[in-house]
This record gives structure tokens, sequence and C-alpha cells, in this order.
């Protein structure tokens, strides 16, 4: 629901702030106030490109602020809200409303706020999307179009588990026919292509090559190309810490050589005293015989293990030789000619063009376009069966808005599929269709406005105010029917009318008025009017004057005030007693009708 409206520097109004309630608000005021500005404000909040035209004259840029409280949303919508307030980085304000805004700078650029963050307009869009409906003329127009008529018998039928089954069966299908085609169109291509990953992947399979391996191949010819110095090194160094045959003949004759008989020389000297100092120096070298030997046995082994021929070392160059042959292919390393070869077995699973195969994608292209036609046929049936009950719905609200001959029809015919039609879909009757993303139907809204007439479509057969009382009739139609479970997820929400009265006049108006209040029981409705029967229904009368230097404000009228204004609409040439007396019957008798209308809605 909104709450609050804050408008700075749009259009005639130089500064505004507007208070809303539950229920019924009307917005009126004499032509060129900018009473409209609000609806237009409105639009900004939903996220509609910005005009900086709109721009008051004189000033940098122009401001819109509203308020939403989402207290009274249905679990689901709120929830929805939650996750967009969430990724957006919003926060509530402390008593847990959001205050979204919009700024257009006269120079052209706009930006969106939401919950004190910067957004992105589409972003502000997805939040006031579910909070605000808004009914201007385009909006009228857009009635005329066949997606927007199909959406609106959809919101009435609740078929949205329906289109989803639809859309998911649809994709599937789709995937499979595109997959099926392609083999089909490109199978010398594809043949082509299936036997060069064949031929690499068998010369990679010859060779056999291990995750780092030519890494690891490299660091083993490296050592082996210095075998004759790495031997030296260690034997020179085995021979220095635990000596050699030639060693123990120096020892005998002219005393220890190794550097083991030297420590063990030197420990036994520090022990034999009785010094404790030079005994603790004794202990620290038995620590350093044990790390002597150590080394002096690893050296031992590795000399043990190092190859004695050059045959060792051209097995590797030659294993290293197939690696390259490899790199040079199909990667820069082994791990990434490995990861080539998962990925080309991959593609070449997908690369199937035998006869088999392709009957296999046949048959399954087949299967999937049967649950397409019987997920079709099920939403089909449903919009079949719902547009009879809403073209009655419709043509009762009609005969209430002074139309009483009016015959508001509602066609679901199956929409054909031309000759190159890449979603056309055969269903058991024989027919040709086109499978769209929103069903196999077409849905026209037709009208026949007076006895006798022949019904045609709506663009053809409305004039504007008749297509305005089709608009408000079928919106009253929506947010009251137990059919529509998204008719229950909107309450709470906000609908607002931009003139939807235009063109309409007398007991009309009226009716138009009585709907629209009956509409505000589960609505919070706001509307811009021109016609005094219609204010006269409203909760909270709201009217835009036009102040000094040609700026407009909005203010809140009391009963009196009220009564003023409705006797300037009445009388249009000013206030007068007469005006005023018929001010005060026609919003006592307005005000009297929506209690009887209440009561009898709560007793049905």
């Amino acid at each position: 629901m909104l709450t609050e409206i804050r408008i700075e520097s749009l259009g005639a109004i130089h500064a505004a702030t507007a208070e809303f309630d539950r229920g019924l608000t009307v917005l009126t005021g004499e032509t060129g106030t900018g009473k409209t500005m609000v609806v237009t404000g409105l639009h900004l909040l939903g996220g509609a490109r910005a005009d900086a035209t709109r721009v008051r004259s004189g000033a940098a840029r122009a401001v819109v602020e509203g308020r939403f409280c989402t207290a009274d949303l249905a679990q689901a919508a709120a929830a929805q809200i939650d996750e967009i307030l969430q990724a957006c980085g919003a926060e509530r304000d402390e008593d847990g409303s959001v205050i979204a805004a919009r700024s257009v700078s006269a120079d052209g650029p706009s930006r969106a706020y939401l919950g004190g963050r910067g957004v992105p307009a589409k972003s502000l869009s997805a939040f006031t999307g579910g909070l605000l409906t808004l009914h201007g003329q385009n909006d009228q127009l857009r009635l005329m179009r066949p997606d927007e008529q199909r959406a609106a018998l959809d919101r009435f039928a609740a078929v949205g588990a329906r289109l989803e089954r639809y859309r998911s069966a649809r994709a599937a299908w789709m995937s499979a026919r595109r997959e099926l085609v392609e083999r089909r169109d490109r199978a010398r291509e594809l043949a082509q292509e299936a036997d060069r990953l064949t031929f690499a992947l068998r010369e990679i399979d010859a060779v056999d090559p291990h995750p780092g391996e030519d890494d690891a191949l490299a660091n083993q010819i490296r050592r082996l190309s210095e075998l004759d110095a790495l031997r030296a090194a260690a034997s020179g160094a085995r021979a220095a810490l635990a000596g050699g045959v030639e060693d123990a003949v120096d020892e005998a004759n002219d005393g220890p050589t190794s550097a083991t008989d030297r420590l063990a020389q030197a420990k036994a000297a520090l022990t034999a005293t009785d010094d404790a100092a030079l005994q603790g120096l004794g202990e620290q070298l038995t620590e350093a015989l044990t790390v002597v030997d150590d080394v002096a046995r690893e050296l031992g082994g590795y000399l043990d293990e190092l190859p004695t021929g050059a045959e060792a070392l051209d097995a590797k160059l030659a294993r290293q030789a197939e690696l390259r042959s490899l790199t040079r292919k199909y990667a820069a390393d082994i791990d990434g000619v490995l990861a080539w070869a998962a990925q080309s077995r991959d593609r070449l699973a997908q690369l199937d063009v035998s006869e088999e195969a392709l009957a296999g994608l046949t048959r399954r292209v087949d299967e999937l376009a049967e649950q397409v036609v019987k997920t079709a046929a099920d939403l089909s049936a449903a919009r079949s069966k719902a547009s009879r009950g809403l073209a009655k719905a419709v043509s009762a609200e009609l005969s209430g808005l002074a139309m009483a001959d009016a015959e508001f029809t509602i066609g679901v015919t199956h929409s054909p599929a031309a000759d190159d039609d890449p979603a056309a879909l055969r269903l058991p009757s024989g027919q040709s269709v086109h499978a769209g993303a929103d069903g196999i139907d077409d849905v026209e809204f037709g009208l026949a406005a007076h006895r006798g007439m022949t019904v045609l479509p709506l663009a053809k057969s409305a004039s504007g105010g008749e297509l305005s009382r089709v608009m408000l009739a079928l919106e009253v139609v929506l947010a009251t029917s137990s059919l529509s479970a998204a008719s229950r997820d909107s309450a709470g929400t906000t609908m607002v009318f931009d003139e939807v009265d235009a063109g309409v006049g007398g007991r009309a108006a009226v009716q138009i008025g009585r709907r629209l209040a009956r509409l505000a029981r589960t609505h919070q409705v706001i509307v811009v009017t021109h016609l005094p029967q219609v204010a006269a229904y409203a909760d909270a009368h709201l009217v835009v004057d036009a102040g000094g230097g040609g700026a407009s404000g909005v203010r809140r009228l009391d009963d009196d005030g009220r009564v003023a204004e409705l006797a300037r609409m009445l009388a249009g040439l000013g206030e007068t007693d007469t005006a005023r007396a018929h001010a005060r019957e026609l919003l006592d008798a307005a005000q009297e009708d929506r209690v009887e209308s209440a009561g009898v809605g709560r007793a049905e």
C-alpha cells in the first residue's frame, strides 16, 4: 500500500506531499494544475522511462519519493518483496515501510533509489511492480493488444501452474528438436568432426600420458644427463664421510682419514677425560656421528640406484618425444592435453550421426511433442472454460455501467502455424498450430456496445469511454473473482486510475464511482477524476491547487472542503448555494450508497 508520496519540481508541481489511506482516494483539480503529475510520479517509481521535459522550468531536477507499507500483502507477495530488498541491499524504515525514490535531471540522466540504496531502474520496477497497478490512457490502449488480453484471461483462470508445466515441456521439446535438425542438416560436417576427434583421441590413448608426466620426465632426463657428475659427487661425499678400501690402508699407515673415523676419535678423546664440559661436547659428537652415518648410508643407496649405462636416458628421451608430439597438437602441456581429451570425448558423444542415434533422437522429439500437446491442451481447456465465466461477469459489470445492452465476448482459438514455423506442433486432430511461449491459443476480446450490433474485436468496436468502462469492469471482476488466485495474491496492493472516467457522464459516472468503491474494499484505489459523481464515493479527497508563481500543491479536504470542491466540479462557473446544495446531496447519497453496498457485499 502507498502511504505517502512527495513530489518536487515535476511539471506544474513545485513541492507537494500527499498522504494516502486505505480505501478509495480521489484527486481533483482544475485543468492544468498538475493533478496527473501524481500519476506521472508513480509511473517514474514504477521504473518508466524518465522524460527530462517533465522537470519544472528553472529546476535542476525533479524528485519523486514514495513510501510503501507491505504489512497487508499476501505471504507469497511479501516474500517476493523481501527477496528484492535483500538482493538490492535495501533497508526498511523504522516503521517497517520502504522508501522508493526517483530523480530526473533536467539534463536527462535519472537515478533510482530503494531503501536508501542506489539501484537500477529495473530493480525499482521489480519492487513497485508487485505493489502498484497503473491504469492510464496508454494502459487502456494496451488492453487492445492480444498479449494483454491473454494475460487478463490467465489472471482470471489462475493458470500459472499449467502455464509453467507447458513452458517446461516446450523448452525440452524445442531443445531436442533443434538438436535433431542440426544433426540432419550438418550430418556430413558433423561426421567429419567426429572422425577428427576419434583420430586424435586414439593418438592420445596410444601414448597414454599421465597427469604431470612431462614435468616429471624433464626432471629425470636432467638427472640422467648429468649422471657422471652426480656419481662422482655422491661417491666423493660418501668416501669423505665413511671412507673406502684405500682409506682403510691409509688409516693403518697414517691414521684415520674419513669424517666418521675422525669424529669417533675426537669423541673418544673428549669422553675419556673427567671434565664435565669436555664430556658434554663428546655427547654432542655422538649426535653428529649419527647424522654422518645416516647421510653416508643414503649416499650409498643413491649410488646403487643410479643407472650404469645410457639405456635409461635413451628410453626417457624417447618417451619425452612422444609426449611432445601431443603437446604440439593439442595443448601446451600434458595436463592440458588430458583436459582437451576429456572435452573431446564429451563432444564426440554428442556427434553420433548414425541411423540408430538419429532414430533414437527422433523418438525423443516425438515423446516430448506429445507432452507439449498434453500440457497445451490442458492450458487451452482451462482458458476456454474461464473465458465464458469472465465474459459473462464483465458483461454484467458493463450493464451496471450504463451499457445494459453491451455484449462482451472472449474468443479462444488455436494459433495456426506458418509453413516455416520452427515451433509448429501437430495436434491429434491433425491441425498444425504455433506453440508459442504462452501456449497455442489466440485470445481476443470482442464487444458489441449496443443491441443488434455485430460483435467486433475490442480494438475496432470500443470508443474511448467504452474502453474505459471495459477496463474498469475487467479490473473489478479480476479483483473480486473467487477463481483468481492472482486476485487474492494482489490484496493489499495499490490500483491507480488516471481519468478512467474520460468520455463518461451521467448515470455511468455514478456506476463507475460505485465500482471503484467496491474495488477499494480489497485494494487501495487512487483515482484522478474530473467527475463529481466519482469523487463523491471517495473515502479521502485530495485536491491539487494552483499556487503563486504557477506552482501547484496538494491538500486534503475536510467535509466542508469536499462539498465546496464538488460544487465547483458541478457548477463549473463558481461556487453557489445551489451548487453547494447539489454537492451535499450528491455526497450524502454516494456515502449512503457505499454503506448499503458494503452491507449487501458482507451479506453475500
